[in-house]
């Protein structure tokens, strides 16, 4: 018994007459026939009676017709949603992003846009550090995300650069270098200083060119600690325990404890936004969202 059959005999049962039903489906009566006839040799059960006028359905018929006709409705709607699925328009989208990610205007403005447009998708937020991230998308619990600078880049995903944008060195308010707002301050003024990083050990991830500029300057930079999160680098900035860097979106996170300084570097250091999904998840939600996220990134402003 195969859904064509059900269908077949639900066409039968709804005309009461086999001929009538065959012209409904473009069928010639003898084939149509054929498969009745086996439908019911499989089921062991006569589903029509036949009569001068057409045909009736049977006790089990009756029966029969009330189950096929879920089983046919039911069919039709799962083609629905998988076409929808394969469209873009419908199923789940499980989706990462890093706190320093996140701070940027774009990321909100992508995740609203997505609800807006696409309703059906049903959007599965997580915030988590970047070497996490990374290792969700390869183990399949995530579709796709955003961070800044990724620490791996494991075979199966794609990694694309959405954007720049600069990045600012964040001090104590009541460090001596944290004056003087809008000169830049010079990396060879921070070869005493205690750096605080955002990073997995040996993924240097978005402070690999703050490493290199402070060897180029001549000394070895001091690390105080490493740190899984931008928001803890943040909160032990305030506290005093060191100084950073932080991308410019950033900026304000703490205000009342943390100044934002511009650093003189050549070439100047940047943090991109990287967009990262997993190569086997399209199509689908996913080839929706790197549509969007594209189409935005591309907007002016």
């Amino acid at each position: 018994m195969d859904l064509r059959q059900l269908r077949y005999f639900l066409a039968v049962a709804e005309a009461g007459h086999i001929t009538r039903a065959a012209e409904r489906l473009g069928l010639q009566q003898p084939p149509l026939s054929q498969q009745i006839k086996a439908l019911e040799t499989e089921l062991g059960l006569v589903l029509f009676e036949r009569h001068a006028r057409g045909v009736a359905l049977t006790e089990a018929g009756r029966l029969l017709q009330s189950d096929a006709r879920g089983l046919v409705e039911g069919a039709a709607a799962l083609q629905q949603r998988m076409a929808l699925f394969a469209a873009g328009q419908r199923g789940p989208l499980a989706l990462g992003f890093t706190s320093s990610a996140a701070a940027h205007a774009f990321v909100p403005r992508v995740l609203s846009a997505c609800r807006r447009l696409h309703p059906d998708i049903a959007l599965e937020l997580s915030e988590c550090n970047a070497a996490e991230l990374t290792e969700a998308l390869q183990a399949g619990r995530l579709h796709c995300g955003f961070l800044r600078v990724p620490v791996a880049r494991p075979e199966g995903l794609d990694f694309e650069t959405l954007f720049d944008e600069p990045v600012l060195l964040v001090l104590p308010l009541d460090h001596p270098l944290a004056g003087a707002e809008g000169e830049p301050v010079p990396v060879a003024l921070l070869r005493d200083e205690r750096f605080i990083l955002v990073r997995r050990p040996g993924a240097p991830g978005l402070y690999a060119e703050l490493l290199q500029r402070c060897r180029e300057a001549g000394f070895e930079p001091r690390i105080a600690a490493e740190v899984p999160r931008m928001l803890t680098n943040l909160n032990l900035v305030a506290a005093g325990a060191g100084i950073s860097v932080v991308p410019a979106s950033m900026r304000g996170v703490h205000a009342h404890a943390i100044a934002y300084r511009e650093l003189a570097a050549k070439p100047a250091l940047h943090a991109p936004m990287t967009l990262v999904w997993r190569r086997n998840a399209l199509p689908g939600p996913t080839a929706t969202l790197l549509a969007l996220v594209r189409r935005l990134a591309a907007e002016p402003g």
